[in-house]
């Protein structure tokens, strides 16, 4: 008697992009069509956007993890842990669970949609000195760090003790780079109230980025209201700078300074996820080529989106041009990818993401924030209510999004108890500590690893 198995979907990622793919297959697939499996380490969709308001404690970890299971048509197998390598001949992908298992996943089809990495450069003591602001763990992991340079601070008999751990870098003048030294900065400048013995004056924030500008994408107008609320602040900002150096104590710019610190935190863009390399195929600055429709030419049922992808952006009509790795675009490439990957099962056409930009928020804290929504450049108030609004829209669930509000009130009503939570309590992590660059493997490795008799196959 022959068994007919249904079609095995492995979606790889629960990012914005991977869990839009994994709803909408839930949705529109009955049970008996195919089996849907999701390889993520965590069984929750992180909200990016809004991690420097985790770090600055407006928001709750929990607030911006929204769970996965919660889906009243939730069906999908989850396999708690990361894609470390794809064999697309063998239609095998290798899996590092949290256990540290190897495991072979077969598929019929796979949607990679693997986000990104943080991305470093060759600079002495980057890895080991840095914070990154990628995960929810670093965002709590830092805002426990900040609070204790100011509890250690205070303490403190030492001057230059005090100077370096009342001195704060970030590096990145992008969005996320802005908001983390934006948010950061109201964090210290509100608890230090709390510290009777520190001077306030004491405590400096330093933005840099080797850009000429900060936030390019809103424009020259946006860009410098941005400078103009930050610098008020007292945020010094230095453009056309980066790091040369980092060590325990003290980062050395580019531009010669030594800055006493022990904080310094890295936000100078990202990279694809290491496990696009794995695949041996073309890539575009190192993101996937894909079609408008995002599959892999040449290889049947194979998908990319999201950050790991080289999505063609048809909405500009330009030739090479590629979607920003953005949430808006991830969103909405994942609802297009379950679309296709359905029309291949069902043997119909496949379609082309399209979508024009909706436009950039960026929330400074407090009351602060620009926007340029639909191309109308917003600042102040109005800005603010657009970024948190859209945030807020944004949120999967209606929990995710009773959080988040009710954590907005109470936070503008009765403020932050600024309270460590002990994530640092005995060992110092770092930015090579959070995100595990070094753990995919090599075609040769993932090719051995699938031919090796001691594999297995799940």
């Amino acid at each position: 008697m022959d068994i007919v198995t249904r079609p095995r979907i492995l979606v790889v990622g629960a990012g914005f992009a991977g869990v839009g793919c994994v709803r909408r297959l839930e949705r529109a697939l009955s049970a008996a069509e195919a089996d849907v499996t999701l390889v993520t380490p965590f069984a929750y969709q992180l909200y990016l956007p809004l991690l420097p308001q985790v770090a600055s404690g407006v928001l709750t970890p929990q607030s911006i993890a929204v769970s996965l299971r919660r889906s009243k048509k939730y069906r999908t197998r989850i396999i708690p842990g990361g894609a470390i390598g794809v064999d697309l001949k063998s239609k095998v992908c290798v899996i590092r669970t949290i256990t540290d298992e190897i495991v072979n996943e077969p598929y019929d089809y796979i949607v990679l949609a693997p986000g990104s990495v943080t991305r470093t450069f060759d600079i002495p003591g980057l890895t080991e000195h840095a914070f990154g602001m990628k995960t929810l763990a670093e965002a709590a992991y830092i805002r426990d760090h900040v609070i204790s340079q100011l509890d250690l601070a205070d303490a403190s008999h030492d001057p230059a003790e005090r100077t370096s751990r009342l001195q704060f870098v970030v590096v990145g003048g992008g969005y996320a780079g802005t908001e983390t030294a934006a948010c950061l900065q109201l964090l210290t400048h509100n608890a230090v109230k709390r510290y009777p013995n520190l001077d306030p004056s004491l405590i400096k924030w330093h933005l840099i980025d080797i850009a000429p500008k900060l936030m390019p994408e809103l424009g020259d107008k946006l860009g410098r209201s941005a400078q103009e609320v930050l610098r008020k602040r007292g945020i010094d900002i230095s453009l056309g700078v980066s790091i040369a150096k980092a060590g325990p104590e003290e980062v050395t710019f580019t531009d010669g300074r030594v800055i006493p610190t022990r904080t310094l935190i890295w936000t100078a863009g990202v990279v694809a996820s290491p496990l696009i390399a794995t695949l041996g195929a073309e890539t575009v600055r190192g993101r996937l080529a894909v079609t408008a429709e995002m599959n892999l030419p040449g290889n049947d049922g194979v998908f990319a989106l999201g950050d790991a992808a080289a999505v063609p952006d048809e909405a500009k009509g330009e030739q090479g041009a590629i979607c920003p790795p953005t949430a808006q675009h991830a969103m909405r490439q994942g609802k297009v990818v379950a679309d296709n990957v359905i029309a291949t099962l069902r043997g119909r056409a496949m379609r082309p993401y399209v979508h024009k930009d909706l436009g950039l928020v960026v929330d400074l804290g407090g009351t602060d924030a620009v926007s340029k929504p639909l191309g109308i450049e917003l600042r102040g108030l109005p800005a603010q209510a657009v970024a948190r609004g859209y945030h807020w829209s944004a949120l999967r669930t209606g929990v995710a999004k009773a959080r988040v509000l009710t954590n907005w009130t109470l936070n503008a009503v009765a403020g932050d108890d600024f309270v460590r939570t002990g994530f640092q309590a005995r060992r110092a992590a770092r930015l090579k500590d959070f995100e595990y660059t070094d753990s995919y493997l090599t075609p040769e490795q993932v090719r051995a690893q699938i031919e090796g008799p001691g594999s297995e196959t799940a």
